[in-house]
């Protein structure tokens, strides 16, 4: 058999997710390189930021048996991410799957492809990322293939169960609990710089010369 089905992963520690939260989540990039997902797959339902333990699909290109089944465990917080054997013309999320996910709590829906029912994926505030839209969809076909909570790629990231999803509408980010742990205290504090910086500027500061960086830019000139 090719259908790989495992337990879900663990559930992200409440503490984490609320400093996750309170971040600006670009504020991460300044200290991070790896994990942040294509930028053209993109937030095309909801308002709300996503963050929480992915729950990962892998689905053949025509076939959402294995996302019917997944959807039906999610917990409260938890995103349910879905890679689509690089298929962008069949939708497995629409109305009843995001509906689905909705009802169980769920922080948010990534899919590595097209979604469908977008009015109405829209009316139950849930988050969902994807390439693009279709009416053509997905069937439960019920093939051979594919797993839940397995290793998957999306938006051009590997994506592990229990990797942390944080989205808002300015992308996506995969990332291990470990790494968010070891730099959230670092990445807050950032944040909480960043009015009196902007204040600055607008009273009259030069952002280089408030940042360090034009005494960095005339060093590296002056030893050319």
């Amino acid at each position: 058999m090719n259908v790989t089905l495992n337990p879900l992963p663990s559930a992200l520690d409440d503490a984490l997710r609320a400093k996750i939260a309170d971040l600006s989540f670009p504020t991460l990039g300044h200290y991070l390189e790896e994990g942040f997902a294509d930028p053209t797959l993109r937030r095309e339902v909801g308002t709300a930021k996503v963050v929480g333990p992915a729950v990962t699909v892998r689905t053949l290109p025509t076939d959402s048996t294995l996302l019917h089944h997944a959807v039906s465990d999610l917990r409260p917080g938890d995103v349910l991410v879905v890679e689509t054997g690089g298929d962008r013309r069949h939708a497995p999320v629409g109305f009843v799957v995001a509906a689905a996910a909705a009802a169980a709590g769920a922080a948010g829906i990534i899919v590595d492809g097209v979604i469908t029912d977008c009015e109405e994926i829209a009316e139950l505030g849930i988050p969902v990322y994807a390439y693009g839209r279709s009416v053509l969809t997905t069937k439960l076909q019920g093939l051979d293939g594919g797993g839940v909570n397995v290793p998957i790629v999306a938006g051009g990231v590997g994506v592990r169960p229990g990797d942390i999803v944080l989205g808002d509408a300015n992308g996506l980010l995969f990332a291990p609990e470990s790494v968010l742990q070891n730099i959230i205290e670092i990445a807050l504090a950032d944040d909480a710089e960043e009015p009196e910086l902007v204040a600055a500027i607008r009273q009259g500061a030069r952002l280089g010369d408030e940042t360090g960086a034009t005494a960095t830019a005339r060093a590296l000139a002056a030893a050319d």
